[in-house]
């Protein structure tokens, strides 16, 4: 299982409140049997609507922390968004608070979403527009956000943290770790070994 205790990388600003689940990942590409290509379908009505969109701009195309605003992933709980930014290229998200569904996908993907303050995340805006490639780091085990000379603090509830930082979050990783235990209690129940 891999451990997850910092992310380093280049960051893509959307600092906008309220960005629901429907508009990170439109209703449309939910008929996909497999989440492979839905990165590029992410935000795409948005990047329509809007030319300057940063998910085009090509400054930002090897982005890897997302800076959001308030709430972000509310609405529908679907798996699709967070599953959409992972295949364009997101693997940390920074904002100031999450919908909680939307929070949990990312942390059993694997992708932390820390909180950090409004002042911490318009300062990161700022640097990124200005500095496309300067490198951010989350740092999940000293909770810091790091920029250049500018360290902000950021909070993660301590199980997803500790999920995070122990590789426990991927179930299936764990479920599979534990082969010889299932097999073992599957031999001792009834219902498995009483019936050819």
């Amino acid at each position: 299982m891999t451990k997850i205790e910092s992310v380093t990388g280049t960051g893509i600003p959307l600092l906008l409140d309220d960005i629901d689940t429907d508009r990170i990942i439109p209703a449309r590409f939910l008929r996909c049997v497999t989440f492979e290509g839905l990165g590029e379908h992410a935000f795409e009505d948005d990047r329509l609507q809007d030319p300057d969109h940063p998910f085009d701009k090509p400054q930002y195309q090897n982005a890897s922390i997302l800076i959001g605003g308030r709430n972000f992933g509310c609405g529908s709980s679907r798996e699709h968004a967070p599953q959409s930014l992972i295949r364009w290229g997101i693997q940390a998200i920074i904002a100031e608070s999450y919908a909680e569904i939307f929070f949990g996908n990312c942390t059993s993907l694997g992708v932390p979403a820390v909180c950090a303050s409004r002042k911490a995340l318009e300062q990161l805006d700022q640097t990124v527009k200005a500095n496309p490639d300067q490198e951010i780091t989350v740092d999940l085990l000293a909770m810091k956000v790091r920029c250049g000379d500018q360290e902000f603090d950021c909070t993660l509830p301590d199980n997803a943290r500790s999920a995070l930082t122990t590789g426990t979050y991927d179930f299936l990783a764990q479920l599979l770790k534990s082969t010889d235990e299932i097999k073992d209690r599957a031999a001792d129940v009834p219902y498995f070994t009483s019936f050819a």
